[in-house]
């Protein structure tokens, strides 16, 4: 999942604020910024970097201007991508994201954004037990998120995305074991092997359930959300002990997978009538 310019507009929404002195390095560090802001707008990311951080060296207290170098540092960044100057980019990013935390622990896009960078730098993470680590990071700062914004839909979906990427490796690696493959049915063959998944990650699979409903409180036709119920519960019915609840599961996945399907029927019939074309 890459949503790496979800809060972008958030970030350009700061403006260029009105500075308090009429002092020539703060006139020169607006200067810069509305020049960096200008070729940000036009995507030129690296004349942007340079401006702001003109803005930045001008006047070390200009919030606005740290916030918009780290995101034009941070789009510059490709999940997934191990070259030395993508890392740069990243690092780079979340050095000056946490120097406006420093200043502001609450800041709320400079949250956003290192719940987002830490979620989106597990992606590009080969071993299992780092990328597990990263992720466990991206979840605090999702929570931290919550504390801050308690209707943040994309933070509860992102929860439950984080625990799902946590459960079905071990799901996988079980499944392998056992010599099922993906398209055989469940539930695990083996009832320790149930025995100990349903012991170490029951609680990871309902809090997931959990933050993904919580995302359907606040938005009922997120669809994404839905997709992923599907996924918990198909899943999770591998754990089952008794036919009826693998059964019960795996209604309810096919339940979450066809309303999100609806959704999206709808939605694209919603945006075909809004642009004039044809309902399919």
């Amino acid at each position: 999942m890459k949503r790496k310019c979800t809060y972008l507009v958030a970030a350009l929404a700061l403006g260029v604020v009105a500075i308090a002195s009429t002092g020539c390095q703060k006139l020169k560090a607006r200067d810069s910024l509305n020049k960096g802001v200008q070729a940000f707008k036009n995507a030129k990311y690296s004349d942007a970097v340079e401006k702001f951080k003109t803005a930045v060296d001008l006047d070390p207290t200009f919030t606005s201007a740290r916030l918009y170098l780290a995101v034009a540092y941070y789009q510059q960044y490709v999940p997934g991508a191990d070259s030395p100057e993508n890392l740069k980019m990243l690092n780079a990013g979340r050095e000056q994201f946490m120097k406006v935390l420093e200043e502001d622990p609450n800041n709320l896009i400079a949250v956003q954004y290192m719940a987002q960078l830490n979620f989106n730098e597990s992606s590009g993470i080969a071993d299992l037990s780092q990328k597990l680590a990263k992720l466990d990071e991206a979840k605090k700062w999702y929570q931290k998120l919550l504390q801050i914004d308690p209707n943040n839909k994309e933070a509860y979906y992102t929860l439950g995305v984080i625990a799902w990427g946590k459960w079905y490796p071990a799901l996988l690696e079980t499944r392998n074991k056992l010599g099922m493959r993906l398209e055989d049915p469940g539930p695990l063959k083996d009832k320790k092997a149930r025995d100990d998944l349903r012991a170490q990650y029951w609680g990871t699979i309902d809090e997931a359930m959990q933050d993904l409903k919580h995302a359907l409180d606040i938005d009922p036709k997120y669809d994404d959300a839905m997709s992923y119920m599907n996924l918990l519960y198909r899943e999770r019915a591998d754990l089952a002990d008794t036919p009826d609840e693998y059964k019960a599961d795996i209604q309810s996945a096919d339940k979450w997978l066809d309303q999100a399907l609806s959704t999206r029927k709808a939605k694209a019939n919603a945006a075909g009538q809004a642009t004039g074309a044809p309902a399919k």
